[in-house]
């Protein structure tokens, strides 16, 4: 293994691979860092100028572009309180509250380092224990991808700021969006009221756009109307400390593990990776009511478990053919184009393919850690342009962002809608992310619901006979005690 990983290398370090890897983890960083335009996006506008390549080389700058991608949506997140993915929405209220106590450069740099951890731990766990991962992914049917659902739906009692009533009035709002659309077992239209617009339900992106990015611009509209800008304030760039990164490590290293776990789940995913990590790291924090207030642990946890998701996924890609998200099914679209067929006989027919992916894994993770931090004197000058230049390019970016997805004026129509509903969850200090939460969330645990149903002929037994299913009941049930013995012992923040 060791030999075919130098020779993949090698193979990486030539005039025709490695600029496209360079390019490609640059080109992801931009393309995360703008709302709407998300890592499947980026690998999927550009995987048609791969037809030319060699399979190695398509792979490595599609592979860059995913590994950007996803660490470029925090960018956004952290500065304007826009996520750029919606990977990135479990960032925004620590990386924000840094930004705004001037310590930008602390949150991004915190950002690409907790990145580069996820991405590289993920890597390490593709390259030495794939078939390992793959069997337990293999594990999950609909009863299990339920019961994943369900304790990804427990988190909302964490992220609810300190007032879980909200937060449960914002997840059950999320709820009900998640519910419009065509019923997912018989097909018949919900919450539609005869718009054939919304017979697919809501897009994620749209919602997301709104709820973050236009009700921050309206808010901060509503500052200047007022007269209370303040003067744009110098914005510390110094970077996070030695000893900072330090601390918070353990942090990261076991959300990089959860996230890769995450990944090799087929359909889990980066965001709900994201929000499953931060959870866990303010569960088992000595504080948990600095969360939400610009911690660090609040940043490096979700981080953290979104990059990690991108080894993760190709687990299931490379050693079974089944892709473990959205862009690896389209890295999967990209090895058939190229005549390469994913499984067990890839590692065996194809091992300089295999290995030079995994080659260019590890050095793409290098890159954007450097890029990541070289990068941060340029991004954090963002927050210093005054208000009045911003507020019109956040809008104008939430406008192209969302019509981006599907050239559908329709998704400008429900961000704009959302932006005016997230401005008053604001004013009524209603937190916004149990609501992305559950958008996420619902869908996936009423289609397995109802198949784990279908598959028991009726019966709920599925609960109690399944080892993997009564493992999530028993987190879950955990999730929502520890979650409660939080808010009484220590309130935390307000979720802006």
């Amino acid at each position: 293994m060791f030999h075919l990983l130098m020779q993949g290398f090698q193979s990486v370090f030539t005039i025709q691979i490695f600029p496209l890897l360079v390019l490609g983890v640059a080109g992801g960083i931009i393309i995360g860092s703008l709302p709407g335009l998300t890592a499947t996006m980026g690998v999927a506008i550009l995987l048609p100028f791969t037809f030319g390549m060699s399979p190695t080389a398509a792979l490595v700058m599609l592979v860059g572009i995913y590994i950007g991608a996803i660490y470029g949506g925090s960018i956004a997140a952290i500065l304007l309180r826009t996520p750029g993915t919606p990977a990135a929405a479990a960032t925004v209220n620590d990386g924000n509250a840094l930004v705004r106590d001037g310590k930008a450069g602390v949150a991004l740099s915190m950002s690409a380092i907790a990145s580069f951890t996820g991405g590289l731990v993920s890597t390490i766990m593709l390259i030495t224990l794939s078939p390992l991962l793959a069997k337990f992914a293999l594990r999950f049917s609909a009863p299990e991808y339920f019961m994943l659902a369900i304790f990804g739906l427990t988190i909302i009692a964490s992220i609810s700021s300190n007032n879980i009533v909200k937060g449960f009035i914002g997840g059950f709002f999320g709820l009900f969006l998640a519910t419009i659309g065509m019923d997912p077992v018989t097909g018949f239209p919900r919450f539609t009221f005869g718009n054939i617009q919304m017979l697919n339900g809501l897009s994620i992106i749209p919602v997301l756009i709104g709820l973050f990015a236009v009700a921050e611009a309206l808010i901060q509209l509503e500052d200047i109307l007022k007269k209370q800008e303040s003067s744009s304030k110098v914005t510390n760039r110094k970077l996070v400390s030695f000893r900072d990164v330090l601390k918070v490590s353990p942090t990261m290293v076991k959300s990089a593990f959860m996230g890769t776990l995450i990944g090799c789940i087929p359909g889990a995913g980066a965001d709900i990776a994201a929000f499953i990590s931060y959870n866990e790291a303010k569960r088992s924090s000595k504080t948990p009511g600095k969360f939400g207030s610009g911690h660090l642990p609040g940043i490096a946890a979700p981080e953290a478990g979104n990059n990690g998701v991108t080894g993760g996924a190709l687990v299931p890609l490379l050693t079974l053919g089944v892709p473990g998200d959205a862009v690896a099914a389209i890295l999967l679209g990209a090895l058939i184009i190229q005549g390469i067929a994913p499984g067990p006989m890839l590692f065996e027919k194809n091992p300089e393919i295999v290995y030079g992916l995994f080659s260019s894994m590890l050095i793409g993770n290098i890159l954007m850690l450097v890029i990541g931090l070289t990068c941060i004197r340029f991004f954090s000058r963002i927050v210093d342009i005054p208000k009045k230049l911003i507020v019109p390019m956040i809008l104008i970016l939430s406008v192209v962002g969302s019509f981006a997805i599907n050239n559908n004026l329709f998704d400008v129509f429900v961000t704009l809608v959302f932006g005016v509903i997230g401005y008053f969850l604001v004013k009524a200090e209603i937190p916004q992310s149990p609501i992305v939460l559950a958008l996420i969330l619902g869908p996936m645990a009423e289609s397995n619901l109802r198949k784990s149903i279908l598959m028991y002929e009726g019966s709920w037994s599925f609960l109690y006979t399944r080892p993997i299913t009564i493992a999530f009941i028993v987190l879950s049930v955990f999730s929502l005690v520890t979650s409660m013995r939080m808010k009484k012992s220590s309130p935390s923040p307000a979720d802006g």
